[in-house]
């Protein structure tokens, strides 16, 4: 068994990873979909010397076991999908989703990401596209002449026409859910990608078998909370702190016995 500084040291570590989620969290507390991270840990394994039951002599047993564990790790981290509040833009394209659901966008390498940040503009094609270029699915292309454009809550996209007075139904947006959302591949600007862990993607019309509605003109902001995020900072900082000290401890413990015994 690993003596108290390993244990220690395993607590630094594991509060090291902690204190970088939070971080990551805190710098993206503006940034338009995201869904903040938590750090959980998990128990390593324990040496069990005597286990609990065990025979105490004649007729009697032990009420409780002798088991010693070896420290803490960093077994995951798990991203909160809670709902990001709404910031009203004002703009045409720009698109918030109200419940579950994720927009689906194709990269360079043919294959499909997810976003919820929904900041579109059109390419030079009149394509929907992401910030970075990146295409929706199905595509969807506006045309030149259109003016108006109005999305509505299930994805039904339409505008009013040069020289028409109604507006033109020109197609429709989906969205695509998970069971398990939070088992998403992250790999930045704001994209996520299918894993082993959350699952094939479900596409479906907004508002129906689950999945959220589009709301138009709105942004979903960062459901980060700073001071949350600063609570848990301080208590992570102590909890290093106390970590440092049992090291330190441990250390004087171990002098002792070498100039003493």
């Amino acid at each position: 068994m690993p003596n108290a500084m390993h244990i220690a040291r395993s607590g630094l570590e594991a509060l090291d990873a902690r204190l970088r989620t939070i971080s990551n969290n805190l710098a993206n507390s503006q940034t338009v979909g995201f869904k903040r991270d938590r750090a959980a840990f998990e128990t390593l394994m324990y040496a069990t010397t005597r286990p609990g039951g065990a025979p105490a002599g004649a007729d009697n047993r032990f009420g409780m076991g002798l088991s010693t564990g070896a420290g803490v790790r960093v077994a995951g981290t798990e991203r909160v999908q809670a709902q990001g509040g709404l910031t009203v833009t004002s703009n045409a394209l720009d698109l918030a989703i109200e419940g579950e659901g994720f927009f689906e966008v194709e990269l360079p390498d043919g294959r499909s990401a997810y976003t919820r940040a929904g900041a579109l503009t059109r390419d030079s094609e009149g394509q929907l596209v992401t910030p970075q270029g990146y295409r929706l699915i199905p595509g969807l292309q506006i045309p030149e002449n259109a003016t108006e454009i109005t999305i509505g809550g299930d994805g039904t996209v339409s505008a009013i026409l040069t020289g028409d007075n109604v507006p033109t139904e020109i197609g429709r947006l989906g969205l695509a859910a998970f069971i398990n959302p939070a088992g998403l591949e992250p790999v930045g600007e704001n994209l996520y990608l299918e894993s082993a862990a959350s699952g094939a993607p479900q596409q479906g019309t907004a508002g129906e078998n689950g999945l959220g509605r589009i709301r138009q003109g709105a942004l979903e902001a960062s459901n980060v909370s700073a001071v949350q995020e600063l609570v848990d900072m301080i208590e992570t900082q102590r909890a290093y702190e106390i970590n440092s000290k049992v090291i330190n401890a441990a250390d004087e413990m171990m002098r002792y016995v070498n100039q003493n015994i």
